[in-house]
């Protein structure tokens, strides 16, 4: 195979996985495995630039932090379409359309992405700038996030490309993706967003693009908009965008009349559920740029389209009862069960709750009659009660005081909206929760395991906690004893337990599952405190000086490394050879310029990255501190560097120097 046939391999298999990750929610890799293959294309395509992809899968890596959004102002202003939610509204607007220009017009019919409006501009080919709606006339410019989105291409290929354009879209999020991402947050306490549409919109709002990288978002790009005419007819744009590597919907459709578009909104108004993603309508734009112009557009919107949007689903039964489910953190979610009814499509028989708070606004009794709403949300949700059919006598729903599972009396914090059972070495569900969470893909990745496994190993009295894992394999009886569990079986997970003692020290401390210690966090307090003794051991200002390292956080590490039981699982943990320690890589030296000094990197710089400065740091000889203490010889400051970093340096009298003054010192 040619070198050029191997990065196109490589392409092929990263943009399958990604799509698996990002779209199915069914990752079929490791996380490691595909940093491995990403790592091997970068190679390579530093290697034989001529054979580079532009918009390859390495490039979405996003950039600096931002702190404050930059707002643009749109050449173009971004305007709202008009909206109907009825046949007649549409025939209206048809018969408009006829008197203004003739009978001779098509439309163009296109999903109404339930997203986040998106204005991209592109300059010889390169994505330049990237700007939300806004009030639409500016909007906020969020570049550095947009470009993480793995569907919007960075370099354009193709003929025709105007050297200068703005095209428009919808960035979105697929409802496998938020269902697991919400799920994630919730068991970590987290208030969980109510549709993909909201947790898109904060997504791409975030300050970290890194952060947003993690977060599988989607683009639909649908209208062009350039100072030379570059097309006849809207539909003629959309085929020449597809070619220049935009994703475009293939669900469009070229309609000849009223009756057509008709046709087409009946059509998705029952298949709208078996999409991978929300619409909330259907948009409905005159073909021919040509004819648009002669329509022209009132102050608020254009002329020549509209917008049909669908009614949320809604439907009235009986809540039943109010159950209560225990997460692997303890997190305690109300579920309201229901009597079962058809509602777009499915048979619901339950409801989310969310929280306590929910069921106090909502003011539920028992057997109420509610109306269920199934539009934006994934899960369907109770709206409101309908009072007329509330009884006399009706009692009210009180919230449980004590875990349903193992009846001990529930905790909720100041300033978090879930209750939670603290009983988390004796509550069922957390334990179980707890190592299924320890074998995931994002934690350990043990290979031969999985959920179903997990529930019926403890029902078994195989495991009760994490470093049970490490032990099965002195119960080889009562393991082949297990229906539907061959040598085979066994002897896949065996390995895929002995190999995850390999795994790095974040990914043990991430599936340990302390309570607020995502993944991201897993990582820097990795490098912050280096062994999992120093963590143990670490004051809650040891904690708090560790870069977005906050005080509930802080407290969340010292309550588990206080309880004795957690002590003693991680000491077992030791002793089946886990990595407890960062492992560090061997620097090799560019110069000895800052041997012996110490330094502190914070805020956001103009030239380089925070982790390129680290490098270079350390390649010169220099040490890097997790945060400010007598130690630090040197505070690196770049913009935005956060006021109590600021307060502590000077209190300290702890030298402030500027990314260019870190270059001199090295030069």
């Amino acid at each position: 195979m040619s070198i050029k046939e191997q990065m196109d391999a490589l392409v092929a298999e990263l943009n399958q996985h990604t799509y698996n990750y990002y779209v199915l929610a069914m990752p079929t890799i490791g996380d490691y495995e595909f940093d491995q293959k990403l790592q091997a294309l970068a190679i390579l395509e530093q290697q034989h630039p001529e054979f580079a992809d532009p918009n390859s899968p390495t490039q979405k890596v996003g950039g600096e932090i931002t702190k404050s959004f930059v707002t643009v102002k749109h050449k173009w202003p971004m305007l709202s379409l008009g909206n109907t939610y009825n046949e007649q509204d549409l025939r209206d607007f048809d018969e408009r359309v006829r008197k203004a220009i003739g009978d001779d017009f098509q439309y163009v019919c296109e999903l109404k992405f339930d997203g986040l409006s998106i204005s991209l501009t592109y300059e010889n080919g390169t994505l330049a700038r990237a700007v939300t709606r806004g009030d639409g006339t500016q909007g906020d410019d969020v570049t550095n996030n947009i470009k993480t989105i793995h569907t919007i291409p960075h370099q354009l290929k193709g003929n025709g490309i105007p050297d200068l354009f703005e095209i428009r879209g919808e960035v979105f999020m697929h409802r496998a993706a938020f269902e697991k991402l919400n799920k994630e947050r919730e068991e970590l306490g987290e208030v969980t967003y109510a549709n993909p549409r909201n947790f898109a919109a904060g997504t791409v709002k975030m300050q970290d693009p890194k952060e947003v990288k993690k977060r599988p978002l989607d683009c639909f790009l649908y209208a062009v908009y350039s100072n030379k005419q570059l097309f006849k007819t809207h539909w003629e744009s959309l085929q020449a965008v597809r070619s220049w590597g935009f994703h475009v919907s293939d669900d469009v459709k070229l309609a000849n009349n009223i009756d057509e578009v008709l046709g087409f909104i009946a059509h998705w108004d029952t298949n709208r559920f078996k999409l991978s993603y929300d619409i909330d309508g259907i948009v409905i734009k005159v073909n021919s740029y040509a004819q648009q112009e002669e329509l022209g557009f009132t102050a608020k919107s254009p002329r020549w389209a509209i917008s049909y949007k669908y009614k949320a689903a809604e439907v009235q039964t009986v809540l039943e009862k109010v159950t209560y489910q225990v997460g692997r953190t303890g997190a305690v979610t109300p579920v309201a069960n229901l009597k079962p009814v058809l509602l777009a499509g499915t048979t619901v028989k339950r409801a989310t709750l969310h929280n306590a708070d929910e069921i106090k606004r909502l003011g539920l009794c028992e057997n109420d009659t509610v109306f269920v709403e199934k539009g934006g949300e994934i899960i369907p949700k109770i709206i409101r009660v309908n009072m007329a059919m509330r009884a006399p006598d009706a009692k009210p729903i009180s919230y449980i005081t004590t875990c349903p599972i193992c009846h001990t009396p529930l905790l909720k914090k100041e300033g978090e909206v879930a209750y939670y059972c603290p009983n988390d070495e004796g509550c069922p569900p957390q334990i179980v929760g707890k190592i299924q969470h320890f074998i995931g893909r994002k934690a350990m990745d043990i290979d031969g395991l999985g959920d179903e496994t997990i529930e019926t190993f403890y029902q078994r009295g195989l495991v009760k906690h994490i470093s049970d894992l490490y032990v099965l394999h002195e119960k080889a009886d009562q393991l082949k004893a297990i229906e539907r569990f061959g040598e085979k079986s066994i002897e896949n997970m065996l390995k895929g337990i002995e190999d995850s003692k390999k795994m790095p020290f974040e990914k043990v401390l991430f599936g340990l599952g302390i309570r607020y210690v995502g993944e991201t966090v897993a990582k820097k307090l990795a490098r912050g405190m280096k062994h999992i003794d120093q963590l143990a051991k670490a004051s809650i200002e040891d904690l708090t000086a560790i870069d977005e390292i906050g005080l509930r956080i802080a407290e969340s590490i010292q309550e588990y490394f206080a309880k004795e039981e957690h002590r003693q699982q991680i000491e077992k943990l030791k002793a089946a050879g886990l990595q407890f320690e960062v492992q560090e890589i061997e620097v090799v030296l560019q110069s000895e310029a800052l041997l012996g000094k110490t330094f502190l990197i914070s805020g956001t710089f103009e030239k380089h990255s925070r982790e390129e400065l680290k490098t270079i740091i350390e390649e010169n000889g220099g040490k890097i501190l997790s945060g400010i203490s007598s130690k630090l010889d040197y505070l690196v400051a770049g913009d935005n560097m956060g006021p109590s970093k600021l307060e502590k340096a000077t209190k300290l009298n702890i030298p402030m120097i500027s990314e260019e003054a870190l270059m001199e010192m090295i030069s």
